[in-house]
């Protein structure tokens, strides 16, 4: 199978499932099997998936793309011990970032849940204008993406985030606040938001938000 056709999906139901990492093999760069490019298509999903780890907490070094031939047997082998040693010095997935097990189940799931939107982001936001690992690089930790990052999905991340805390109870502001990380004013801005889309209702009788 292509590289190209593994889905942001499959990588996030891997770290689901507690596997502690995701190699990603493909052909080498330029050297496509299927002569589509679906190598870079791998190459600009795992680096927008880096990205999305990072923001929930999790070690984007668990998550690797390799170029491998079919002919390189014995590189194959020194990958898989490289990264399999690289794991056990991580450590357990969310054990080694210190992040509670409930609390990464539900920042996966909330990434998961965002795929189509995040998918369509790539497709007409961040798609890089020139094909080579290089420049796939540097797009990828520009200033530029960085900044659409932070506007195009940061948010939404967040929003999608406190629909699943409120879909277990009611919470206030604060505890949403406590819980996530963010900032009264920022919980409070999505709140609105959401509000506004009907997503969200505040009960006045008890001082906080709950599914509408």
């Amino acid at each position: 199978m292509c590289s190209g056709r593994v889905d942001l999906a499959f990588v996030l139901r891997a770290f689901s499932k507690g596997n502690d990492g995701v190699l990603i093999g493909g052909c080498h760069i330029n050297e496509c099997h299927y002569i589509t490019d679906g190598n870079y298509d791998a190459l600009g999903m795992v680096l927008l998936c880096k990205k999305l780890m990072e923001h929930i907490g999790v070690n984007p070094e668990r998550l690797r793309l390799e170029s491998l031939s079919a002919g390189e047997g014995i590189r194959f082998a020194e990958v898989m011990n490289d990264f399999g040693k690289k794991l056990r010095e991580l450590g357990p997935l969310g054990k080694g970032e210190g992040i509670d097990k409930n609390e990464l189940k539900s920042k996966l799931e909330a990434v998961t849940k965002l795929i189509p939107y995040i998918k369509l982001v790539e497709r007409e936001r961040l798609r890089v204008p020139f094909k080579s690992e290089e420049e796939y690089n540097k797009f990828f930790t520009s200033d530029e993406v960085n900044r659409l990052f932070n506007e195009l999905i940061v948010d939404k991340l967040a929003i999608s985030q406190i629909m699943l805390l409120l879909r277990e109870r009611p919470l206030s502001t604060g505890k949403i606040s406590e819980i996530l990380g963010l900032t009264p004013s920022e919980v409070s801005r999505h709140m609105n938001s959401s509000s506004r889309h009907g997503l969200v209702r505040y009960d006045e009788s008890r001082k906080c938000f709950a599914l509408a």
